[in-house]
């Protein structure tokens, strides 16, 4: 077993391929981010499908580091030889416990509690960074197009590109700006 830390950061890394996600969103978003992409839009794409062992790993940290979970309670996950608790002369050593989840926090980049499932295990979800610099014409699923010109002009904060986005079955989870799914969760 390992102790928790930093160095499991890099351990069951998340995917940034489309290819990744399961079906019918897969296509959805393969189409969406290709209209955008023909647009002349640029598009960044972070985080697509999310291996259970790194959402477990994400989850646990942020529970022992921020919300107080003792780290003993934590049960164990098959194929993640993690140890959770850190020991000081062979006593357990809660600061250092919750040190180690915080640098896993902080490596993982973590601003939200992260679920155990969540569309990203599921294939349904997409992180992504969309811009454009001036009016954005944009093919539609049926194929026409329209113009954006409204702002800002980012894929996290413009409603007009968010309704195109749905309309490909892709959609917007507003508190979470590089976030799409399914279903906006």
């Amino acid at each position: 077993m390992s102790l928790s830390g930093s160095a499991w950061v890099s351990q069951f890394p998340t995917s940034s391929s489309l290819n990744d996600l399961t079906e019918p969103f897969r296509t959805g978003a393969t189409r969406f981010v290709s209209a955008l992409r023909a647009a002349s839009a640029a598009v960044t794409i972070s985080d697509t499908l999310r291996p259970p062992q790194r959402a477990y790993l994400m989850h646990y940290s942020f529970a022992i580091a921020r919300e107080g979970v003792d780290p003993a309670t934590v049960p164990a996950l098959a194929g993640v030889d993690i140890q959770w608790v850190h020991t000081t002369a062979g006593v357990a050593d809660l600061s250092a416990s919750r040190a180690a989840a915080e640098q896993m926090v902080q490596g993982y980049g973590i601003v939200f509690k992260p679920a155990l499932s969540s569309r990203h295990t599921e294939g349904k979800a997409v992180d992504m960074d969309v811009s454009w610099s001036a009016g954005l014409v944009i093919a539609k699923p049926d194929g026409s197009k329209q113009t954006i010109s409204s702002s800002p002009r980012t894929g996290a904060g413009n409603s007009d590109l968010q309704q195109i986005g749905a309309l490909y079955g892709v959609v917007k989870l507003l508190s979470d700006p590089p976030h799409w799914s399914s279903d906006g969760h």
